[in-house]
């Protein structure tokens, strides 16, 4: 079984990747270490590229040299991340991530060797974590405690191709719709039952940028 040490933006992902997404992957002999990015008293948000690295080094540096991966959202990205405002030009998500992948990789090209940067995967979810969540509208709504709002959830989730293009503007991200609908929502609670009552199987049928890190995860993990 191969580590993969994945670097979570916040609780929520962190919850995401031990609670849901490491058990499918164990499957596929892959053993997740998720962490919170930053350094002790100043976990999570904020995102920029100093403190990544900060988390990201001693990983792919350390002796057991597992494959490293991120699970960020763009949404919470600041401008000047790698890629970032470059990527804020383009329409089309799958060209987003891509160039916020290929900015990663090139600015971690002058801290680590071609070698090491085998071991990376890097990844940004579009738009956010909770995109993911309306892979299953009527799951999501379950999970809550909230089933009244499964045509609500429907109705965002049908008015855009797939769930990773419910965009990322300050009032309209993914979360800020589940709020305006939710007031009490919490974020790592809900988030974790409902992705736990969807499970991955929907969502990687609805998300094919985050199906694809998956694929490339297997993928690195067996070179």
């Amino acid at each position: 079984m191969r580590e993969v040490f994945v670097i979570c933006e916040g609780p929520t992902e962190l919850s995401f990747v031990k609670d849901v997404l490491a058990s499918y992957l164990a499957k596929r002999q892959l053993y997740l270490t998720p962490t919170q990015i930053g350094k002790p008293r100043h976990k999570g948000g904020g995102v920029t590229y100093h403190r990544l690295l900060s988390t990201l080094k001693p990983r792919l540096l350390g002796n057991s040299q597992p494959v490293c991966t991120t699970l960020i959202d763009y949404y919470g990205l600041l401008a000047t991340f790698p890629g970032k405002r470059k990527a804020n030009e383009l329409r089309d998500i799958a060209a987003k991530a891509d160039c916020i992948h290929t900015a990663l990789q090139t600015r971690l090209a002058e801290d680590f060797d071609e070698y090491t940067l085998r071991r990376f995967v890097p990844y940004v979810q579009m738009h956010e974590f909770e995109g993911l969540l309306f892979s299953d509208p009527a799951a999501f709504a379950r999970a809550i405690g909230k089933p009244s709002l499964e045509s609500a959830f429907a109705g965002i989730r049908n008015a855009f191709a797939t769930p990773e293009h419910i965009d990322d503007s300050p009032n309209t991200a993914p979360s800020k719709r589940v709020i305006s609908l939710v007031d009490d929502y919490q974020k790592v609670i809900m988030g974790r039952a409902a992705a736990l009552e969807i499970g991955i199987k929907p969502m990687r049928e609805q998300c094919s940028l985050f199906s694809d890190w998956l694929d490339r995860l297997t993928t690195a993990a067996r070179t």
